[in-house]
This record gives structure tokens, sequence and C-alpha cells, in this order.
């Protein structure tokens, strides 16, 4: 820390004192304000946000519609707990979810806290729908941190240290990666070699896959791969989850990142921007398959908390009100183009790839290999914290820098971002 952040640094010294060294911060910074896409730490220094708290903040820091629900809410119901005595604003949000997702389908939802309690109770409603243990999951795909989280998650580190033994039943398959080789017909041959070698079909509960890989790099799924997998899980009765949390609600330029590739779910698991930075989460599919756990089987004392929910209600009326879908299309676009720019002079920018504004860059040694470079990637990230602006990596190898800036992001903040990104990549690659 410098002289110019004496709070923060005596926040971080505590911090350190008190906090467990797991919890990772990606910066050295303690916020005090947000708004909007800005935040300012506890010195008054002024950041573009562009991380949004991991994706959750896609109608941005403290939207004027989200805290009113909110305060709003407060003021009759702050939770009651939906499985002793019910309430409108759960109701709502199932009702508002099951008509994004379900198209006119008969769907029903169920809400949580947390993405990883989407996921697993997804993989509990799969397992019971369909009396089968097994679950497959992708190489370079996050989903949660509790047990069955890590176990379904496709990368070692930071995530699976030592924690294991992991919960069994689970098996992993190659996600396709253009860049590095892995096509749409590779990555399905690896998944018939799964079914042939691992476990058979008829044993298999559920696939999950994200139609665009978050924390393992930004990477959109191609139509053709997800409309085979739809096909597959068709096939043998496996029930197909699509996991939405970070590529949900807008980051895609759709409301949710499977319908870029025109097919229907049986079960979608969202999060992250569904309450515009309140805590809830939900699975949403076929009332079928959402109907098969018996009374009881579901539930969590916070789920659907009546602030979340009010919050969340918030948010669809934005995204219903304020255009944000067709805001998220232009950004990306402008985004996009930005980053081709630097790219076009930077060889260590090796792939710049996303869909709408969920986009990223992946930072790679100056060979023909290829190679990664997260130690390139992570001096950039921190020239870009210099310059003012919030960027994190991500990636299995974590040469990857991602871009998830609220999609009320201004063209004068998203032209300042490029511009502080073009200093720090000027610093750092030379």
């Amino acid at each position: 820390m410098t002289a110019s952040h004496p709070h923060t640094a005596a926040l971080l010294e505590q911090k350190s004192q008190h906090t467990a060294r797991g919890v990772l911060t990606a910066h050295p910074l303690a916020i005090a304000r947000a708004q909007g896409a800005e935040l300012w730490d506890a010195d008054g220094n002024r950041y573009l946000d562009f991380v949004g708290g991991i994706g959750v903040l896609n109608v941005g820091h403290n939207h004027p519609k989200v805290t009113a629900a909110v305060q709003a809410q407060l003021a009759s119901i702050s939770h009651a707990c939906f499985q002793v005595v019910a309430y409108e604003p759960y109701i709502e949000v199932c009702r508002r979810l099951n008509q994004l997702v379900g198209k006119g389908e008969a769907f029903k939802s169920a809400l949580f806290t947390s993405g990883a309690e989407a996921v697993e109770n997804a993989v509990k409603i799969a397992r019971g729908y369909t009396n089968r243990p097994a679950v497959i999951s992708f190489r370079g795909g996050f989903h949660g941190r509790t047990l069955l989280g890590c176990s379904l998650t496709g990368m070692s580190q930071p995530y699976k240290q030592n924690f294991g033994p992991f919960a069994p039943e689970v098996f992993h398959t190659p996600y396709p990666n253009e860049y590095r080789g892995m096509t749409t017909e590779k990555a399905l041959a690896a998944l018939q070699e799964v079914f042939q070698t691992d476990v058979a079909p008829d044993r298999v509960a559920a696939i999950i896959v994200e139609p665009v890989q978050g924390d393992g790099g930004f990477l959109p799924a191609p139509a053709p791969f997800l409309q085979a997998l739809r096909k597959i899980t068709e096939e043998h009765g496996i029930v197909l989850i699509v996991d939405e949390i970070q590529a949900g609600f807008g980051r895609t330029g759709t409301m949710f990142g499977f319908e870029h590739a025109g097919i229907q779910p049986d079960l979608v698991t969202v999060a992250k921007s569904l309450a515009g930075g309140l805590p809830l989460s939900g699975v949403v599919g076929k009332a079928a398959i959402m109907d098969a756990p018996a009374p009881g089987g579901l539930g969590g004392t916070y789920g659907g908390n009546a602030l979340a929910c009010a919050a969340a209600l918030a948010v669809m009326d934005i995204f219903e009100q304020d255009n944000l879908l067709q805001q998220g299309q232009r950004l990306g676009h402008g985004l996009k183009e930005g980053l081709q720019s630097l790219q076009s002079r930077f060889a260590q920018i090796g792939d710049v790839r996303g869909t709408g504004f969920m986009l990223a860059m992946e930072i790679i040694k100056a060979d023909e290999a290829r190679s990664a470079d997260a130690d390139t990637a992570q001096k950039i990230i921190d020239a870009c914290r210099e310059q003012g602006l919030l960027v994190i990596k991500c990636g299995v190898q974590r040469n990857v820098i991602r871009f998830l800036a609220p999609l009320v992001t201004s063209d004068d903040q998203l032209n300042e971002a490029l511009a502080m990104l073009e200093r720090a990549c000027s610093k750092v690659l030379g």
C-alpha cells in the first residue's frame, strides 16, 4: 500500500489477523462505497469495477430499483423461512423464473442461497427423478466449493487441494476448446469413451455443463456441442443440467447462455446476478422432474429469503424495462473490438473469446507452443489496478484475464477501462 491508502492498509492488516488465509482477496483493497460500475476504497480512491462481484452485479452496484425493493420488503417481512410459512415474493420469483426459462412449458422452481446449493440440489433432483447415481461434468468446469461442488469441478487447484476424499460416482470429460485443439467432435468422442469405459449411460442421472465455462477460462460451448448433448441425454434418459450461475441474466447477450444453441435444458441452475448482490439461487426445471423429490426433500433455512426475493423481482423488472440485454450486446461488441485491437499489437495476448459482455483474453508466452503465462497475466491485472481498473483471472492454468463489468456500464466508462487496459498491457508486455 502507498501513502494514498492508509485506511485500506489498516483494514488489510486487520484482515490478515482475523480472517482465514484460505479466503483469498484477489486485490489488496478494502472498499467503502460502490455505485453502478464504480468502487471507492476506504481512502476514497476510485476504481472501475470490471469484476462485478464475480458476475453478480449485472445490474450494477446499488441499483436504485433494487435498493428501493429491499427497503420496502424490510418493512414487512425480512425472513420467515419458506419451509415454515409461504410468502408472496418467493412464489412470484418462481413464477417469473419458470416463464423466463420454460417459455410456456410446464416448469417449476425451488430457491436456495448459493450457487453451490443450487448445483447440489439439481443433482439431488436428477437422481431422485432417474433413480440413477452417476453424474458427468466437464474438465475446466466450476460448480462450487461444497463437497459435491468440488467433486463436480474439473480443476484441481486451488479448489480441491487436500480436501478429499470427494463424492463418488462423478466422472469428468473434456470440454470443447478450439484454441487448445479440443474440437466439438473430439469432446463428443471423449464422452462416448466415458460411457464405454467408466459408466454406462443407463447409470447416469445427469450431465451438468456450463454454456460458457466461467472460472475455466470463459470458453463458450459451441452450439453443435450443446445440441449434441441435448440429443444424447434425451436418447439415454439422462437429465441435462445447464449451469447458468455465471452466464445467466444477460451476461452473454441473451437472458441465458443456453439460448444461443436453441435448446431447452431439463434443469437450469441460477444464482449470482439473480438478486443484484443479495444471496439467492435456484433450480428451474421441467415440472415432472422438479416434482420427483418427495415433500421435505428440498429446502434450506435461508433459501428464498424474502429480502433476496424482493431484490430478484426488481432485477427482473430492470431487465424488462431498461433494455439491459441490448445494452449488454452493444457493450460486448465494443469491448471485444478493444480486446482484439490489443491482441493485434501484443503477441502474448493469444486469444480473445467469449459471448456478449462475457469476454476474456488468454495470456501466453511468446513462443509457438502457446504456453500459458500465469505470471504475466497477474502482472497485467496488477498494472490495471494501478491504473484504476479491477479485473481478475480465470482458466485452469490461471492465465486468462476475464471481464465481468455491469451491464449498466456507460460508453465513457468502457472507453476509460480500455484505455487503462492498454496502458497496463504496454507497461507489462512492452
